[in-house]
């Protein structure tokens, strides 16, 4: 299966509590932290969702 390689890259200060929700469930705690997870479309769902904080690459 793919892997995709998911970087937070703005802050969840001032963000709607599901936003926030959703970045702890995929594993980022803070700025600039990366986590590597499994293409699925549980993953990309969430992704989709809080696309304007992360980075999405191709691991």
């Amino acid at each position: 299966m793919a892997k995709i390689k998911i970087t937070q890259v703005k802050s969840i200060i001032d963000r709607p509590k599901k936003q926030k929700d959703t970045i702890k469930a995929l594993g980022l705690r803070k700025i600039n932290h990366s986590v590597v997870h499994e293409v699925n479309p549980q993953i990309l769902g969430m992704v989709s969702k809080i696309s304007h904080l992360v980075r999405v690459e191709e691991a």
